[in-house]
């Protein structure tokens, strides 16, 4: 009995029909999912799909050789975003043999490590934005300080909201003190994120979009921020850890939609935000930036904070960040009460200084910093716990707040107030308390 009689359909033609409909929608599954490349810089077939490595079976030179000397960047690159892009090796490391800090390898000119100048090539607008941001010539100058630039580096660096104002050059000499051999693993780790290139770019982009991958996922997560926002002069990694913020992303991070496209972020992707989304990331109506400090209200890693420069303008669009989940009498109370925070720990920092003001005036205070005990704790009370506190305040560190900051602060306040009276009484001269 056929269809048209109403009566059953024979199972041999579902069968038949049912694979036939599976197998021309394979067909176009796999069409759809095949991308043919300009085979001159790959030589591949580039297949769009999660973890596909588009560089099997390159014939490119690089790629043939690299996959027996470093197989793991091989593997990194073929599942990235560049990769698929038709971006290929020498488009990032190939240069004229005269370019500066150029190498020769295997009958050409190559950087081992692309400067940001490479990168500008396709990504223009991002290193515009990096190049203006706390992150580039500001991270570089508080490690070695701005003897170490050139004038147009100098220019450079004056022109930016951190380089105008660089209210502290103390740490410039713990780098020049502890030595290379240290700092090669210390200091450099971290602010040479901003070191100049030997081509006069600024910067060193990998150490945020680690190489190969290039992921999203990972340069979106706050782990890589922990590489360097960790540590008692600026703990925003264990912050975070301990805030509200920190706590829906460890335990719900996992679901999030960590390769939304770049700027079409919301909080249905992140229900709380990371690093990268409050100070980078487009979110909701907010566009992204490189410009660390485009959304701060604050010079918070100052001794004594100021606000910056476009600091309404800049709070503005991070309250547009805020307002994607909190709603606004909530955010204005919020920054209400972290600016009262902060001139309170500007208080505090301001009260060391009138502390240590007659060993000054005496002229019992070397000009030399680290020389002696009292330095180094004048130095912690602002640089270490002052920093914590009013980082805690801001990022709802309660713990960072009182215990890494606050507390420690009145503490520091009192050991300073007794090396000042000693040193004071040990010169034949009356202790300043009296």
């Amino acid at each position: 009995m056929d269809a048209q009689d109403g009566g059953s359909v024979p199972t041999n033609w579902w069968t038949t029909g049912r694979l036939a409909i599976i197998g021309f929608a394979g067909v176009l599954m796999v069409l759809a999912a095949i991308l043919v490349i300009n085979a001159s810089s790959t030589d591949t077939i580039i297949a769009a799909g999660e973890g596909i490595n588009v560089l099997e079976g390159s014939t490119n030179e690089c790629v043939e050789c690299h996959a027996s000397t470093t197989p793991g960047i091989v593997e990194q690159y073929g599942v990235s975003t560049m990769a698929l892009a038709n971006v290929g090796c020498e488009d990032c490391h190939e240069v004229a043999a005269d370019y500066p800090g150029a190498l020769e390898h295997e009958g050409t000119h190559i950087l081992g490590s692309p400067s940001a100048a490479m990168c500008s090539d396709c990504h223009p607008a991002e290193v515009r934005q990096f190049n203006a941001s706390r992150h580039a010539l500001p991270a570089y100058v508080a490690m070695v300080g701005a003897g170490a630039l050139n004038p147009e580096h100098l220019e450079m660096y004056e022109s930016i909201p951190e380089g105008g104002f660089n209210p502290d050059r103390e740490r410039n000499s713990l780098y020049h003190l502890e030595g290379p051999a240290i700092t090669r693993f210390a200091c450099e780790g971290c602010h040479n994120v901003g070191a100049p290139a030997a081509d006069g770019s600024v910067g060193e982009c990998q150490a945020c979009h680690l190489r190969h991958e290039f992921s999203l996922e990972q340069v979106r997560k706050p782990e890589t921020c922990n590489h360097c926002h960790i540590g008692p002069d600026h703990p925003q990694f264990e912050i975070y850890q301990e805030s509200p913020h920190g706590i829906s992303y460890a335990t719900g991070g996992d679901d999030w939609n960590w390769d939304v496209e770049s700027g079409r972020a919301t909080a249905v992707d992140f229900p709380a935000p990371t690093c990268a989304l409050c100070h980078l990331s487009g979110f909701g109506s907010m566009g992204t930036t490189h410009d660390v400090g485009d959304r701060l209200t604050w010079f918070l890693f100052a001794p004594v904070s100021e606000p910056r420069p476009d600091a309404n303008s800049n709070r503005v669009r991070m309250q547009t960040v805020c307002l994607e989940c909190h709603n606004g009498t909530f955010v204005d109370e919020f920054y209400a009460d972290a600016d009262a925070a902060t001139l309170a720990v500007n208080d505090w920092v301001l009260e060391s200084r009138e502390i240590v003001k007659p060993l000054q005036d005496a002229g019992l205070m070397t000009p030399e910093p680290f020389d002696e005990p009292i330095d180094f704790e004048f130095f912690n009370l602002w640089h270490h716990w002052g920093r914590t506190a009013k980082f805690g305040a801001w990022m709802q560190g309660p713990d960072y707040t009182q215990w890494h900051g606050a507390y420690e602060v009145l503490h520091s306040l009192a050991e300073l107030r007794e090396m000042v009276d000693d040193k004071l009484k040990e010169a034949g001269l009356e202790p300043a308390g009296g």
